[in-house]
C-alpha cells in the first residue's frame, strides 16, 4: 500500500507522532509514522470500524491512544 495518510489531528508538534492509514478495496493498514518501515497492522475492511469504535470507548481522544501505544 502506498497511499498512506496521517490523521487530521496531526498538527504542529504531533505531526511525527501519530498513526497513518492506507486502504485498498479489501484492507485497511495502520502504521506508526515515527517508524514507517516497522510493523504494519492490516485489517479486513469490515473489521477496521469496530477496531476504531473499541479504541474510542477505551480512550477519549486520539492523543490518549498515542499515549496508550507508547
Amino acid at each position: 500500500m502506498d497511499n498512506w495518510r496521517k490523521s487530521s489531528y496531526s498538527g504542529e508538534g504531533d505531526g511525527n507522532e501519530c498513526v497513518e492509514i492506507a486502504n485498498s478495496p479489501t484492507h485497511v493498514a495502520v502504521r506508526d509514522s515515527k517508524a514507517p518501515a516497522d510493523r504494519i497492522l492490516t485489517f479486513p475492511t469490515g473489521a477496521f470500524t469496530p477496531f476504531i469504535e473499541a479504541l474510542k470507548s477505551a480512550h477519549s481522544t486520539v492523543t490518549d491512544f498515542a499515549r496508550f501505544r507508547g
